[in-house]
């Protein structure tokens, strides 16, 4: 161990109960204001070589006691205490595969369907349009519009083999899962 480590280790060492103080003054529990002075002795140690020699090593090691502190409150704000786990039961989801599974699968119905009601039911069921608007953009009656959109839902509801509303949403295996987060 050199001459700068070895006056760095008591400048270090030195500062401990200071910074003991400082501490406990943020958090206002000893143990955890214990844990933020060991963070920042072993941050300051591994970082030595970015200490300018000759100038205040309590303020050097005060900031870093604070920066310390600013990022445990940042931490600790996305954090959720949740020892019972009742948090975490109530946020379960529908797992992301099977929409992925269900869109490929609608994709491939939308594209059985004859040209004029494909397009029908994107221009009304996708892209928002009124059945007015709908008319106006094919170039024929609304009847004929509401007519191709009634049979394209048809077709696509026997496409996907889909009886019921019971089909929209989670399959039966997961419903359970995202029934409860609504409980």
């Amino acid at each position: 161990m050199g001459q700068s480590t070895s006056s760095f280790k008591d400048g270090l060492m030195e500062a401990i109960p200071n910074l003991r103080a400082f501490a406990k003054s943020l958090i206002k529990n000893a143990d955890k204001a214990d844990d933020l002075v060991q963070e920042t002795v072993l941050k300051a140690w591994a970082k030595q070589d970015l200490f300018e020699k000759g100038t205040n090593i309590n303020a050097w090691l005060f900031t870093i006691l604070r920066n310390e502190f600013y990022n445990l409150m940042r931490k600790r704000g996305r954090e959720v205490q949740d020892s019972e786990g009742i948090y975490c039961n109530n946020i379960a989801i529908h797992p992301a595969q099977y929409g992925s599974l269900d869109l490929h699968d609608f994709r491939v119905a939308l594209n059985l369907l004859p040209d004029d009601q494909r397009e029908a039911i994107i221009l009304v069921g996708a892209s928002g349009f009124s059945y007015e608007e709908a008319a106006a953009i094919c170039g024929c009656a609304l009847g004929t519009i509401k007519s191709r959109v009634s049979r394209a839902r048809l077709r696509l509801q026997e496409l996907l083999d889909m009886d019921g509303h019971y089909h929209y949403g989670p399959d039966v295996s997961s419903a359970h899962i995202a029934l409860r987060s609504f409980a």
